[in-house]
Order: structure tokens, then sequence, then C-alpha cells
């Protein structure tokens, strides 16, 4: 072996060497990672500036003020659009609402659970389009937890909850579109909630908007989209993901969704298990089997069976071992793997919706279909219907990710993904509505555009609409939905 005849000359020891130049590498990585990191800050904020410049130019009131694009503030925006346009926040006085705030990103990355020998290979992925590769988006849900801010007629899918002026199907659509495109992105959502969908997401083909004329959970939703994209591509790669999640680090989520996409390839149904950071007890559980072994997914594993939602002490144990993950509800899988499957375990649900496809191009036919098919047809959770019932057979597989994620279950949830000042609430709206003294944690919506004062109360949820009010603590925010159904009960079917 030879060295460099100064190293030698000078003295150095071939190990002082060694350390110099690795000291140099390992310098030269850090400013690298650097540049890429000021390269995609950089990045962001000139898009964010061309949608300012465009939204501007289209309602005629772009200005500058101190070298800044000014133009309509807050939750008055206009027309909510995508990707172009800001979305604006419902039920949020617009009125009473200051400019937007551009808040740092508040969503909590969690720190991954013990993995043992299950730590992450770094899967190549280059963020481009994926030829074959379909996206599905069932929007459907009230959101009832999160009333009175979410309703049947505006669930939370369509608001913003974080401020970031983009709603959270908008937030969905603007992060799968690197690995798709328009074309082929399909969102399944009720009828009522149609026009909405088309305001928001104006970039969406009409024919790519399947409206199911009632709620059937999630097999229905997603196995109609399985149906009509199969007749359209035999050969369809479908992803679905829900419309109404929460996603930090989307480098990290393409990069599983991309690893996802190539398991399907082999005739799994695949899903992404998310690393926990606490043991919830509020998320199914997916506990991983063994390695697929695939030079093409390296961290792909087996799912040896899915767990309904545990007790603390479960969770917790789940958590110490490292062999478990979140289900998160997405899966991807060809579209023939899926009906399948679903023939197998659930043959009359997958008859009625093959037939619903066979009449899909013919608008009046397929709306007789939809009256004598649909409303016979099974209501049940895909997890339920195909995924625990394959994972028994060893057809379902897993790719462990570890970006942050949130289904934004309820106002505590909501409350973590939300800016504030250390022992203050969180504020979703106007901060200057809202007074404090001695209040610490807790979450507050001004959205009636009048004053809350608080005084001693710690951990309170606030949400003050124009047309309701409602008061709970952080601890049981999980049971609104109860309290939803009590307003049911009792006459006030026009406020949910």
């Amino acid at each position: 072996m030879s060295y460099p005849l100064g190293a030698l000359d000078s003295g150095l020891s071939v190990e002082v060497m060694f350390a110099q130049i690795l000291g140099a590498v390992q310098k030269s990585q850090a400013e690298i990672a650097e540049l890429r990191h000021e390269c995609a800050d950089l990045r962001q904020a000139n898009t964010s500036l061309e949608r300012q410049i465009r939204e501007g130019l289209q309602n005629g009131s772009v200005g500058y003020t101190n070298g800044r694009v000014q133009g309509t503030s807050g939750f008055a925006t206009p027309v909510p659009g995508s990707p172009q346009l800001r979305a604006k926040s419902p039920f949020l006085s617009p009125q009473h609402m200051p400019p937007v705030v551009q808040f740092p990103p508040a969503l909590h990355v969690p720190s991954p659970s013990p993995l043992g020998d299950n730590a992450l290979t770094p899967f190549p992925c280059s963020y481009r389009d994926i030829p074959g590769f379909y996206v599905v988006i069932p929007a459907g849900g009230a959101g009832t937890r999160l009333w009175p801010l979410s309703r049947e007629g505006h669930p939370k899918f369509l608001l913003d909850l974080t401020l970031k002026g983009r709603s959270l199907i908008q937030a969905t659509w603007d992060r799968l579109l690197p690995l798709s495109s328009p074309s082929r992105t399909t969102v399944v959502a009720g009828p009522g909630h149609v026009k909405s969908i088309r305001d928001q997401l104006p970039d969406l083909h009409h024919d790519n908007l399947f409206c199911e004329p009632g709620p059937k959970e999630s097999m229905a939703a997603i196995g109609l989209a399985a149906a009509v994209l199969q007749k359209r591509d035999p050969a369809a790669i479908i992803g679905s993901f829900a419309a109404d999640h929460m996603i930090s680090g989307d480098d990290a989520f393409l990069s599983a969704v991309a690893e996802a996409v190539e398991v399907a390839k082999k005739d799994y149904l695949v899903t992404i298990g998310i690393a926990p950071s606490h043991p919830s007890t509020g998320f199914g559980y997916i506990r991983l089997g063994d390695k697929l072994g695939m030079k093409e997914a390296p961290n792909a594993r087996l799912v040896s069976s899915f767990k309904e939602k545990p007790d603390a002490r479960t969770a917790a144990a789940y958590i110490g071992t490292g062999n478990y993950r979140w289900n998160a509800g997405m899966f991807v899988t060809k579209a023939s793997v899926l009906l399948n499957l679903l023939n197998d375990y659930k043959p009359d649900l997958c008859a009625g919706l093959l037939k619903i496809a066979e009449a899909w191009d013919d608008e009046i036919q397929r709306q007789a279909v939809f009256e004598r098919v649909w409303p016979g047809l099974e209501k049940i959770p895909i997890d339920n219907a195909v995924a625990e019932p394959a994972a028994a057979e060893g057809k379902v597989a897993v790719v462990p990710a570890t970006f942050g994620w949130d289904d934004v279950g309820d106002f505590s949830s909501l409350a973590e993904l939300l800016p504030a000042e250390a022992n203050q609430p969180r504020v979703l709206g106007d901060g200057n509505l809202v007074v404090t003294e001695q209040v610490a944690g807790g979450i507050v919506v001004p959205g009636s555009g009048r004053l809350i004062a608080c005084l001693g109360v710690d951990d309170l949820v606030i949400v003050d609409m124009p047309d309701t009010l409602l008061v709970t603590t952080r601890a049981r925010s999980q049971e609104v939905k109860r309290l939803v159904k009590k307003c049911r009960d009792v006459g006030w079917k026009t406020l949910l």
C-alpha cells in the first residue's frame, strides 16, 4: 500500500492521516447537508412566493410592502384552490381574523420506538412520477370528535387546521402529486362534499371524483375506486391515503410509498407502519413479521397480525418490544389483487362493486345500478374485510416508516399541532380574542369573533362558534362524539 509522500515525510502516522481525511469527509458531508437544506428552504419559499403572486394577479390585490408580497389576509382568502391558490378555513369569522402568521411546522416528529434489528435501510427514491401508480383519496366521515369546528356538511378534511393556508385534503393532494399526477389521482366522496372538493381541488379531473351515494365505510369506497381503475388500466397499482391525516417529513413519506409500490408489484397487499412515539390507545397496531428479503424493498416485512386499539398497559407492552407499528390505514396494492382478495373474503360486496364499475362510463346506467346495488352493500372497513384475513394467510406486507403522522382525531391531538407560548393554551384563530390569566395547556378556537377570557383553568377545550359553544377538557376530547350523538337525539340536528 502506498501513502501520500507529503504525509510520510512530515512524520504523520497512518492513523493520524486517516483521522484527518475522515474529518474532512465528515465536514464536507455536513456542508452538503446544510446546502441541501438551504436549497429545500429556497424552493419552498419560491413556491410560496409564486402562489402569492398568482393569487394576487387573479384577484387584483397584490402589492409590496417592505419587499414582501402583500395579498389577501388570513381566512379571508377569496377562492380556495389547489395547488395554485390557498384555501380558507370555514367557520372562523373572516372579518375578525388578522393576517395569517406563518408559523414554523408544528408537527411532532415521533422518536422511533426501540427497533433492535428492525432499523431501516435508506430507500432510494427520486420522488418522480411512478408509472402505473394511481392515488385514491377516500374523503368521508364528519370528524365528529372535532365538532362544532367540523360539521357533517363541512368535515375536517376541508378545514385548514394548522393556519398554513391549505386544508387537510389539499395538503394530501400536494403531498402525493410528486408520485402521481392529476390524471391518476382519484377522490371518493359523498354527494354533500362534491362541490367543496371541486372548489378546493380545481386541478382534479372531473372523471376522477367518484361520488358514492351514501357512506359505506372504507372497503366500499376503496373497492369502488379499485374496480373502476382496473377497468381503465388492468395493471393499475393503487395507493389509498385518507384525506384528513397530517404528515411531517414528506421525503420519508414519499420514500415509504415508493417502496410500498415495489412490494405491491409482487402481488402483496401493502400497508405502511408508523413508528409509534408513545403508547397510544387511540390507534390500531401492526405486528411486524419476517423480513421479505426483497432487494427492491429492503425494509419490507410480512404483517404478522393487526391489533385493535389496545388499553394503556397493552400499548406500552407493544412499544417495549419494538415489533409494533401504528396502523395509519394506508394501503398500496394492485387493483386486481385487492379485488381478488375481496372476492375471497366478501364475494357479495365484490360482485356489487364490479357491477357498478361495469356501468361506470354511462352516467344514466351508472345511476340506475347505484340505486339498485349500493344500499345492499356491506358496511365494513378495509381492515376487517380484507387486511386482517389476508394477513393470516401471509398475503399482507408492511413498509415500516419514521415520518410524523397524526389522524387529528380530536382536539387534544389538534392542540399538539399548533404553536403556543409556554404555559398558554393553543389558539386556532385570532390570538387577540383570547385573554388568559394563570391558564396552562388546552386549546381555544375563537370562531365567533367575541372575546374569550379564561382565569385559573388548565387543559380546557373551548370551541366558540357563531352558533355553538363547546367546553370540555383535553382528557375527555375523545368523548365529543358521544356529545354529538346526544345533541342529535335531543333535536339539534341542524347544528351537526
